[in-house]
């Protein structure tokens, strides 16, 4: 490894806007070998420059990475859905503190940084509706209003989640709630969408 010590590491961290890394990322950054960056990454979570994401997966403690980036990074491919992009949408107005997100994976849940990762496996061929979005400085994957309602009506209709009653149906386009609907291929979902409509 070159000869750059803690803090000309993180003035480089700094100034590339670094919030979550490998060792394989720090690898290449800093042009050292995979011993001696995974033993520098070690040696200096203990001295609190680097936190622990998760196995392989850090971020720098000057410049903590949003839950919804790390949500994207912990599990990929994966984007925000379900309530959480419900809630950051404003179209269900609780406050959901477990950060949902929709995977073609298996399903999967974490725990990192005192936050719950959940992870639900959609069809494959249900994996679009998403967009690359600037959050809190940082770009991450998140649904689409009306695609973040629909994955969280299919789970109600596969009877895994329950159908909220204050749903703001006016924040989302009808017009494309109903072109994605169809690519779900679910009676049942149509008829959730007709009943959030007749309230």
């Amino acid at each position: 490894m070159k000869k750059l010590n803690s803090i000309q590491i993180a003035k480089k961290l700094r100034e590339k806007g670094v919030v979550l890394f490998s060792p394989l990322d720090f690898q290449r950054m800093f042009e050292a070998s995979n011993f001696s960056a995974r033993n520098f990454i070690n040696r200096h979570i203990s001295t609190g420059l680097f936190v622990k994401v998760r196995n392989g997966l850090y971020a720098f403690s000057e410049n903590m990475p949003p839950r919804f980036l790390i949500a994207n990074k912990l599990y990929s491919p994966s984007y925000i859905s379900f309530e959480t992009a419900l809630s950051f949408y404003h179209i269900m107005p609780e406050t959901i503190y477990t950060v949902f997100s929709a995977t073609p994976k298996a399903s999967r849940r974490f725990t990192s940084l005192s936050t719950d990762y959940a992870y639900h496996r959609i069809r494959r061929d249900l994996f679009f509706g998403y967009l690359a979005e600037k959050i809190e400085s940082v770009t991450v994957m998140i649904a689409e209003p009306e695609k973040a309602l629909l994955d969280y009506l299919y789970f109600v209709d596969l009877k895994k989640k329950t159908l909220s009653d204050r749903i703001d149906i006016k924040r989302v386009s009808k017009k494309t709630l109903l072109k994605y609907a169809r690519a779900f291929k679910r009676k049942g979902l149509l008829v959730l969408i007709s009943r959030i409509y007749d309230k």
